[in-house]
């Protein structure tokens, strides 16, 4: 994997983790329960997947 795809992948995670945590901050209140029941599960699942893409791209910088 090339410099600029593993630097382009810590970006992207680091964007995703800093984006869906602030979106859950930013959820307002008087929704239905089933709604932050599905948004709590989006945000932990994109926030795994941006934990993934920064260490698969910081691995990837280390190894070069």
């Amino acid at each position: 994997m090339s410099r600029k795809i593993a630097a382009f992948l810590v970006a992207l995670g680091a964007f995703m983790i800093f984006e869906w945590i602030n979106l859950g901050f930013n959820l307002a209140d008087g929704h239905p329960t089933g709604f932050y029941v599905v948004h709590g599960i989006l945000i932990a699942v994109n926030i795994v997947l941006g934990l993934v893409l920064m260490f698969l791209g910081v691995r990837a910088l280390r190894v070069r």
